[in-house]
């Protein structure tokens, strides 16, 4: 990424009214923080090596809490490849209910079919159901309830058969 696409980056971010994004790519990241009337406040560059194999956490403190050997790293993720994951087509906040007193969605062990509704994820104060687009049974809900969640982040893992 050259500096001209960071540059329409930030007046994108901006524009779209967003306090925070949080950009991650295999060799950095870009977190661009806005104040309320969308003048970019600061901005944050760091390069990360190309051979990180640490999972991404939500916060760095978080990181470094994460006491994991590779061995134990590839022996889950060799377990997780056999299942499907359903990730998240935008940005916002995950919820695994329709309502505070409504029961979840879906719930581990569960199985979904193609068209069923996960979960919702709120994005500037509208509610957008997501569908699954497998049918299976749930294995691993992945995000907490009203968490936030970035474009493209994984859900909850599918198993398939």
């Amino acid at each position: 990424m050259d500096i001209k696409e960071i540059q329409n980056l930030i007046k994108f971010v901006a524009k779209s009214g967003a306090t925070e994004v949080k950009l991650e790519m295999d060799d950095f990241k870009i977190t661009i923080k806005t104040t309320e009337t969308g003048n970019t406040e600061t901005t944050y560059i760091q390069q990360v090596p190309v051979a990180s194999s640490l999972p991404q956490t939500a916060a760095p403190a978080q990181a470094n809490t994460v006491a994991t050997t590779p061995a134990t790293e590839v022996k889950a993720a060799d377990e997780d490849s056999k299942y499907i994951t359903v990730k998240s087509p935008i940005i916002g906040t995950f919820y695994r209910k329709p309502a505070p007193d409504k029961d979840p969605f879906t719930e581990v062990g569960k199985t979904i079919k193609t068209g069923d509704v996960v979960c919702v994820i709120e994005a500037m104060k509208l509610f957008n159901e997501i569908e699954s687009e497998v049918s299976g049974k749930i294995v691993k809900v992945l995000v907490d309830d009203a968490s936030p969640v970035e474009f493209d982040q994984p859900l909850f893992l599918v198993d398939p058969s």
